[in-house]
């Protein structure tokens, strides 16, 4: 059964990692408004959001229900909230499926392993204080980048999406990851890994929060 809510918030910042949260809902129908923090102004660190989230960054959503209010924190977290709340959208295998157990294998491989060099290369460059710059692992953080390419590039072979025929949630992660590294790296230097993300990008959901998200800026 989904879940049945009075009303979903994200708080997001157009061209970050809210983009992820927005696709999945779009991919589930859900009903939700949308709250721009803009970061760069510092309402990240405003007393109002962080009473939201106490890590001060985005996404997060807002569940206001029958049951209450509940937040949820960090992009993987979300997505996974909504395959779990809105099963018909399929972007979380059902616990009876055994792709489940690779579902979050990829979800967390996509945090853990893909995302994590681009984060650094960014954290090194620009996102953190100019002092606790280290500008020489940015080196190594390309390198990383391009083994963890690699390994997705096998896990998703000849599939047209990481756990087979069905998109799931663990898509919107890698293929949201890919992009930002064409932004960060340049050009994937994967014919495979480059369709896969123009397969994914292509949807009409991912397009839809595209839109959203432009709208809010």
């Amino acid at each position: 059964m989904a879940f049945i809510s009075m009303g979903i918030t994200v708080f997001g910042t157009p061209m970050t990692r809210s983009l992820r949260a927005v696709w999945a809902l779009e991919e589930a129908g859900a009903d939700y408004s949308y709250q721009r923090i803009d970061l760069r102004a510092g309402e990240g660190r405003k007393p109002d959001f962080l009473a939201i989230n106490p890590g001060g960054k985005v996404p997060v959503i807002k569940i206001e229900s029958e049951d209450g209010e509940q937040t949820v924190p960090e992009s993987a977290a979300i997505v996974t909230w909504v395959g779990e709340h809105f099963p018909e959208s399929n972007l979380l295998p059902p616990p009876t499926d055994s792709a489940r157990n690779q579902y979050f294998r990829w979800i967390v491989f996509a945090v853990a392993e893909l995302e994590q060099p681009l984060w650094t290369m960014s954290k090194h460059t620009f996102a953190i204080p100019e002092k606790h710059r280290v500008p020489q692992v940015v080196d190594t953080a390309q390198w990383e980048w391009k083994v963890a390419m690699r390994l997705l590039e096998t896990g998703l072979g000849t599939k047209p999406w990481i756990l087979g025929d069905n998109f799931s949630g663990a898509d919107i992660m890698l293929a949201h990851t890919l992009k930002w590294g064409t932004a960060k790296a340049g050009a994937l230097d994967s014919v495979v890994l480059t369709e896969y993300m123009d397969r994914a990008f292509a949807r009409d959901a991912c397009q839809a929060a595209i839109a959203r998200e432009k709208v809010a800026a």
